[in-house]
């Protein structure tokens, strides 16, 4: 442990930070398993709406530095072929 204050301070704040990541990259796989499920039971109206959470959610990560932002085009690119050929 940090004796300095400041040293205390940010093992506090990096520790509130790193679960708030980890929270919101589990939403984001959360949300894009619910896609997939969708896809694969042939339920395209709903897909559709969940698509485009998907690709709200993956813009926020990327913008957020929480993944990449060509990881995030990626990962968009696929979904969008996914429910194309669906």
């Amino acid at each position: 442990m940090p004796n300095i204050k400041s040293a205390k301070k940010r093992v506090i704040i990096a520790e509130a930070r790193r679960e708030k990541n980890a929270a919101a990259k589990s939403t984001l796989k959360t949300a894009i398993k619910k896609y997939e499920q969708a896809i694969a039971e042939g339920n395209k109206e709903e897909a559709k709406v969940l698509l485009v959470k998907v690709d709200h959610l993956l813009d926020r990560a990327a913008h957020r530095h929480l993944i990449h932002k060509n990881n995030a085009a990626r990962q968009k690119s696929r979904l969008a072929m996914m429910y194309n050929k669906a």
